[in-house]
């Protein structure tokens, strides 16, 4: 399968951008024929979770996916400037060696928000970023980062404000993040009460989806809808997509303000957060 076309680096400022809408295999699934996988609609094409907000002092990548070096050059997004993670599940951590090359451009390290477990994980599979070396290594050998604890604190990062959402993943804690009227809840099949006030209020929710049947861990298609009736966002975008879920007919069956979403898809953010 060729490499998507390179876009000529942007500007997204005050956008979000989605980098990527599927499950943790992606879409297509290696050796699956069913007809979702052999689509010719590009919106059936999904690589793993992640997104890009750009705000006033920079992009903030919300995870970094295995595909992220394509994701960046198909959106022609140049530059990250932080990092905020949801979790440290590896289909949303395991593309962060491709930040290496950030800190030519940045001239300092990257920023990593994380809470404690992702930051351990990090540490664990990324060891070589955070040894001592003997000799001094050539620039862009290793990730050079600078990881920031979080927990459910709002927190400021590149001239905006962040509030972190507790979400429930299976038996797992995670965050989605609320940034303006805009709240990201990827993986997740249960808000907890105490999450549902930093839910009030908003335009856009972007809100889990795995597939039509019940999953252990991921809200499924009648979950999703439902959770996103009780939110009461003016408009939702489904994501983490699995293959189950053929894009145009799932909208066709969506109730008015809820939509799938799809790889480069953009939403404007709050004018006030610029």
């Amino acid at each position: 399968m060729p490499l998507p076309d390179r876009a000529a680096t942007i500007d997204i400022t005050g956008q979000l951008v989605f980098l990527g809408t599927g499950t943790s295999v992606g879409v297509p699934i290696l050796g699956c024929d069913c007809p979702v996988c052999r689509s010719d609609n590009p919106r059936n094409s999904r690589t793993r979770c992640g997104l890009v907000l750009g705000l006033p002092e920079g992009n903030l990548l919300i995870d970094t996916p295995p595909d992220l070096r394509t994701q960046l050059l198909r959106e022609g997004i140049g530059i990250i400037h932080a990092v905020a993670y949801t979790h440290e599940h590896a289909d949303h951590l395991y593309g962060l060696d491709d930040l290496r090359i950030f800190p030519y451009f940045l001239q300092s390290a990257v920023p990593l928000y994380c809470e404690l477990q992702v930051e351990e994980r990090i540490r664990r599979s990324y060891d070589y970023a955070f040894r001592e070396y003997k000799q001094p290594l050539h620039p862009g050998a290793v990730p050079q980062l600078e990881i920031r604890n979080i927990g459910l604190d709002p927190f400021s990062v590149l001239g905006a404000t962040i509030t972190p959402i507790r979400l429930l993943h299976g038996r797992s804690e995670v965050l989605g993040f609320r940034v303006g009227d805009v709240a990201y809840c990827t993986d997740t099949n249960k808000i907890p009460p105490e999450s549902w006030p930093r839910l009030e209020g908003l335009r856009v929710l972007i809100l889990d989806c795995l597939r039509p049947r019940p999953h252990p861990t991921h809200f499924s298609l009648e979950e999703s809808i439902v959770t996103a009736q009780q939110v009461g966002a003016q408009q939702t975008y489904f994501t983490h997509i699995s293959h189950e879920l053929e894009h145009d007919a799932t909208n066709s069956l969506l109730p008015p303000g809820m939509a799938m979403a799809y790889d480069g898809l953009r939403i404007p953010l709050a004018p006030r957060l610029l």
